[in-house]
């Protein structure tokens, strides 16, 4: 877990710092600016592996890093629309990630990154094509509770229009992200093509 908390941290990263550049001109926004702290240890954990945006495609964008030595590709995209409640709580951007890592033998990974802490022992569901998966948090991460079902989650995902993140703050703020799939099937395609899969 530590070196995919790692590289998502890297990966969000190297987005701030222009690597997402190509999104952030299509949102029409300047992407956000992170903590001072934030991008440099984990960039310097990740061994300077940098992402490289290999496609765009639609709201996703695929890429491919090598933290470590160690080759990663995964499919990223920016929520279209997010709501907090209470509304206008602070957070860093949200992301959403689909990876894979042929050294761990892991094959399109679902996770969710908030932007802000989770409540500790909290659930947080994703709901996609009319079904509802359950997801554990961690930190400022979710996760599919129930690896068995990743297969089905990445299927309905591939076929839906949106999915929608819900979660809780260590603070009580309850927070929605809805996510444009358009371009994910191509971008996870692309990603099979770069790393074996």
């Amino acid at each position: 877990m530590s070196v995919r908390r790692l590289l998502i941290a890297a990966m969000a990263a190297g987005l701030v710092s222009g690597v997402g550049a190509a999104q952030a001109r299509e949102a029409k926004k300047p992407p956000a600016k992170p903590t001072a702290a934030k991008p440099a240890p984990a960039h310097a954990a990740a061994g300077g592996a940098e992402p490289s945006l290999i496609g765009q495609f639609g709201n996703w964008g695929a890429y491919v890093a090598s933290p470590g030595g160690r080759k990663v590709c995964f499919a990223l995209a920016k929520p279209t629309s997010s709501k907090t409640t209470p509304p206008n709580r602070p957070r860093d951007p949200a992301y959403a990630f689909i990876s894979t890592r042929p050294a761990e033998k892991v094959v399109n990974e679902v996770s969710v990154m908030i932007g802000y802490p989770l409540k500790p022992g909290s659930d947080s569901t994703l709901e996609v094509g009319g079904a509802s998966f359950a997801m554990y948090t961690q930190g400022d991460g979710i996760w599919i509770k129930n690896a068995a079902e990743e297969e089905r989650l990445v299927e309905a995902l591939r076929k839906a229009p949106e999915v929608t993140v819900k979660g809780v703050s260590a603070k009580g703020t309850a927070s929605s992200d809805t996510f444009s799939l358009k371009g994910l099937s191509q971008a996870l395609d692309k990603v099979a093509q770069a790393c074996g899969g």
